[in-house]
């Protein structure tokens, strides 16, 4: 085993930092090179999850305690990266910088796959709306992830899953099911994308509270062999347009008067009943 390269952080302002100190999300995207993207991952948990599901380190930032405590096999399997580290006093002096369990990661942004790569053997399947809140998209893909749905596609207008907000919330869910955005500009939703999801044998289920929606445990909706669980922003919802381009109108039930549910509880709840094969 090598000896791992752990660098003591005196210099706040050294350009290495930059990713975890300095750089914003969209930065960090880089949308016009997405080759060179970047995400951080946190806690030693989320980024065992991220390096099983084959994304590459650039370098560790963590506490000196950690070194030879919770982040000991972490470093073990990254190799010869840059290992920054100092005291937590020290560390929280970082522009922008919050500690969260001690260890961030920087990995570089694998390459999605493709609508048709992950839908080929789905049997359930999530669509996610225009959801701009990553605290959302992170909670449903951990919902996803537990409760048997096959993969996740966003519409280009949703906030990206490997935002840290959302993969600290997916508790690193967003690494073990699969998923990839419905095309690369809004006007490709939702015609272009309804057309695919039909031309690879899906029905779609719209979450929806319409006169004519259908009751979530609907007997049809579980014969269903291919069924895709269509999922809008909070407030909004999903686009009228969009639920008229649906096979089905499906509604959850609620009591006491209480007309939604926020879109992750939502989520959950769908998957649940409609995840069952």
């Amino acid at each position: 085993m090598s000896t791992p390269n752990i660098i003591e952080v005196t210099d706040f302002e050294a350009p290495e930092l930059d990713i975890y100190a300095r750089l914003n999300e969209n930065q960090l995207l880089n949308r016009h090179e997405p080759e060179k993207g970047i995400f951080i991952a946190e806690s030693p948990k989320v980024i065992e999850r991220a390096l099983d599901s084959g994304c590459q380190p650039i370098s560790l930032l963590l506490e000196r305690k950690h070194i030879e405590g919770q982040a000991r096999d972490v470093i073990a399997r990254c190799g010869d990266i840059p290992i920054f580290t100092s005291e937590f006093e020290i560390l929280t002096q970082l522009t922008g910088f919050k500690l969260t369990r001690g260890v961030l990661c920087a990995m570089r942004r694998p390459a999605l796959p493709s609508v048709e790569n992950i839908c080929s053997p789905a049997h359930r399947i999530a669509i996610l709306e225009n959801i701009m809140n990553p605290t959302n998209v992170g909670a449903i893909f951990r919902s996803a992830a537990a409760l048997n749905i096959d993969a996740v596609l966003l519409t280009p207008g949703c906030s990206n899953p490997l935002y840290r907000r959302a993969i600290r919330v997916s508790m690193g869910t967003v690494f073990q099911i699969p998923w990839t955005f419905l095309g690369s500009e809004d006007s490709e939703w939702p015609d272009t994308g309804m057309k695919l999801l039909q031309k690879l044998g899906f029905k779609t289920a719209a979450m929806a509270l319409r006169d004519d929606s259908v009751p979530i445990d609907d007997a049809r909706l579980r014969t269903e062999d291919k069924l895709a669980i269509l999922l809008g922003a909070e407030g909004d919802g999903l686009a009228p347009s969009t639920i008229a381009g649906c096979d089905y109108t499906v509604r959850i039930p609620m009591s006491h008067g209480v007309d939604s549910l926020n879109v992750a509880a939502a989520s959950a709840v769908a998957f649940w009943e409609l995840g069952k094969k």
